[in-house]
């Protein structure tokens, strides 16, 4: 009886036991994985940290998705392909003891924030938006304790945003289809991007080179040599347009007589470290010093934002947040990186007071700029942990950081005035006395230029002269840094936008890159012309910057962003109405390409298509024969001594060469061959692009020849 009554209580009890619930879990949404498994380290057991793989609605992508006629109210649908990401989300909210939505720290995350509060029914009143500038322990859970209410504001200026570029887009690209070609499209800030490469290209065909000389000269003094050039006449700055003007010049010399230095200045030049990064900077600087490309630059910048695993600390947010338009630092910052430089390079190099740099017009200013978020943790001593272009990203926003927050570097400069005969040239020297921020920022503007010790009253003698020719040189074409400057300076887009804008102009062929360099095509020049004649608004630099100081306007809740629609939609639906009955359709020639289709006998023709110019049959769509233009360099290939090597490019645009009769031959090199073989071991000589030239060299190593300039 006795035992019996023991096994009910054990089984009563393990009932029980088995009936108990689990602790809720106070769930967090971010946007990626990888930003969600640091944070979830940091916060503990009593969490559960998913992502929403970014946005989870969006406006329909098969129609507008914008009611007009009732205040622009947008028509918002489940991103498709987010089914399983939503269901699950809703899943573990239901059962959550508390739900918090914390993406990233801007206009786009408030609004992926506003979207999952709406899908997961979530009162919008609650206060369950946590936001942080670095995803460190001590930062994300600061954050925690203040939870807000989301920030409408916010969300209202990137909806009018995203609405203003659907009313453009969704507007304008179907007319380009119907006048143009399919496939195309436009947008606000991608047609600015456009025009300012446009312009550029007609300034550079419009340019006139002027011809103009320069005159140096070696002086010695004593057994030390230096060069000085010419500055002017009777101590007045002269030009020297042509050649006449420069034998005027050097007639007016006499070889044989000394040359009098009759000023010296000697003076302590100040040079002074930049602020650290906002994300134009980053971009700019990362695409000079990196050739990064924009897009690569925001990618490897993500990653350490949201985590790197490094070791025994295990996943850290290595930089803040990498979206900023401003240049300010934290106190704690500042400490931090004065501790360190005190440290490591010693009080002479800590500034008291650190470079402040100046806000663009229109900035945020909402986060601080891209800086380390612990200095502590030294490029160096990452780099194992780090991928390639990781690690270069790290070092370049570390030691720029680092840099802003030490003194300036000091120039010993000596300029010096020579004369004779009422000639008057000049020489300037420097030498760097204290490297201060210099020694961790290199920015190749540092070297010394000596000259020996040169005092007034001092005679030289005439070693001998030099002069030369040149002509001025048409603007350049932008590189992806300066046009990011350029609209960065005229106001147009935001940090944000940049890198996905530069990315449409490319893919739609209306820009493409040679040699680092926007060139526009002739797809783009009619795209741009048929925008700047029936839509000058959009094209309209000014027009664009005021338009963004008014979506600022909405987050700082001095403007309403129905109005700010209304006022550019009105006056732009006129003009597409006007457009559509006005343009009329283009038609972008075919090119006889002189040669037959070998299926149909039929004449080829150069076609433009998305990716650039390709041979395809006349008779399209009855023969779909296409041919890629390829471009042969005179030389027979190596391997199978019948075809000829052509020009090929990768998926990544990248240049190669391969067999003309790929794929019966698989010869192919990144290198460009030359036609020769080496002396040494037979092997196919290749052109090596190094510094100063051009070398033929044995892909081997056993052979080389001498640089060509």
């Amino acid at each position: 009886m006795a035992t019996a009554t023991k096994k009910a209580k054990a089984t009563k009890t393990k009932t029980t036991k088995s009936k108990r619930k689990k602790p809720q879990k106070k769930l967090v949404i971010v946007e990626s994985p990888a930003k969600a498994k640091t944070i979830e380290k940091y916060l503990g057991r009593t969490y559960k940290v998913m992502a929403s793989l970014g946005h989870v609605r969006d406006l329909p992508k098969s129609k507008m998705g914008v009611d007009v006629d009732h205040d622009y109210d947008p028509h918002y649908i489940s991103i498709r392909g987010k089914g399983d990401v939503i269901k699950e989300l809703r899943s573990e909210a239901k059962k959550a003891k508390q739900v918090y939505l914390a993406a990233d720290p801007d206009r786009e995350g408030e609004s992926i924030a506003w979207h999952l509060s709406h899908l997961l029914n979530l009162d919008p009143k609650e206060k369950n938006r946590v936001v942080f500038n670095e995803i460190t322990k001590d930062a994300v859970k600061d954050a925690f304790k203040t939870p807000r209410t989301i920030d409408m504001d916010l969300v209202d200026a990137q909806q009018a945003r995203r609405i203003l570029d659907r009313l453009v887009g969704y507007s304008i690209s179907p007319l380009l289809w119907k006048k143009v070609k399919k496939g195309l499209s436009a947008g606000r800030v991608q047609s600015i991007a456009l025009k300012l490469i446009i312009d550029r290209e007609n300034e550079i065909k419009a340019f006139v080179p002027e011809e103009y000389w320069t005159i140096d000269f070696e002086f010695k003094l004593k057994r030390s040599k230096f060069n000085a050039s010419f500055y002017g006449l009777d101590g007045k700055k002269h030009d020297l347009p042509d050649n006449d003007e420069v034998q005027k010049v050097l007639a007016q010399l006499d070889r044989d007589k000394p040359f009098d230095i009759t000023k010296v200045t000697r003076k302590e030049r100040k040079r002074t470290p930049q602020p650290p990064f906002t994300t134009s900077a980053m971009q700019q600087e990362a695409n000079k010093k990196l050739n990064f490309r924009t897009r690569k630059t925001m990618m490897a910048a993500q990653q350490l934002y949201e985590g790197i695993n490094i070791g025994k600390e295990g996943s850290q947010g290595l930089i803040t947040y990498m979206r900023t338009d401003s240049t300010r630092i934290s106190v704690i910052a500042k400490h931090e990186a004065s501790s360190f430089i005190h440290e490591k390079y010693g009080a002479e190099y800590a500034a008291t007071k650190p470079i402040k740099g100046k806000l663009p017009e229109g900035a945020q200013d909402a986060h601080e700029a891209i800086r380390p978020s612990s200095v502590y943790r030294t490029p160096a001593d990452l780099k194992q942990y780090l991928t390639n272009d990781q690690y270069k990203l790290y070092s370049l926003i570390w030691n720029r950081f680092m840099a802003s927050q030490m003194t300036n570097a000091v120039m010993d400069t000596m300029a010096v005035t020579i004369e004779q005969n009422g000639v008057t040239f000049r020489a300037n020297g420097s030498k760097l006395k204290f490297d201060g921020f210099l020694k961790i920022y290199k920015d190749g503007k540092e070297k010394d230029n000596l000259l020996p010790d040169l005092n007034e009253g001092d005679q030289l003698t005439l070693s001998k002269t030099d002069p030369a020719q040149h002509f001025t040189q048409p603007p350049a074409r932008y590189s992806e840094a300066n046009l990011i400057k350029a609209l960065e300076e005229n106001g147009v887009g935001r940090p944000s936008t940049y890198a996905p804008t530069l990315d449409t102009i490319q893919r739609r062929y209306y820009v493409k890159l040679v040699g680092r360099r926007f060139e526009p095509t002739e797809l783009g020049e009619i795209v741009n012309t048929i925008i700047q004649d029936y839509f000058p608004d959009v094209v309209d630099i000014n027009f664009t910057a005021d338009l963004e100081k008014q979506l600022d306007g909405i987050e700082e809740g001095s403007q309403d962003w129905v109005k700010v629609v209304d006022s550019f939609y009105k006056p732009f639906s006129n003009e597409v109405s006007h457009a559509q009955d006005t343009i009329e359709k283009i038609q972008i020639k075919d090119e006889p390409a002189g040669f037959d289709c070998d299926i149909c006998g039929a004449p080829m023709v150069i076609k433009m298509g998305r990716y650039g110019k390709f041979y395809a049959c006349s008779r399209f769509p009855d023969c779909r024969n296409t041919k890629p233009i390829v471009k042969e360099i005179g030389v027979i290939c190596p391997k199978c001594h019948e075809g000829q090597v052509i020009e090929r490019k990768s998926k990544k645009n990248r240049l190669f060469y391969g067999c003309s009769r790929y794929p019966d031959c698989d010869f192919v090199t990144w290198d460009k061959p030359v036609g020769r073989d080496c002396p040494k071991d037979g092997h196919f000589l290749v052109e090596k692009k190094i510094k100063g030239g051009v070398q033929v060299v044995c892909p081997n190593g056993d052979y080389e020849e001498p640089v060509q300039k």
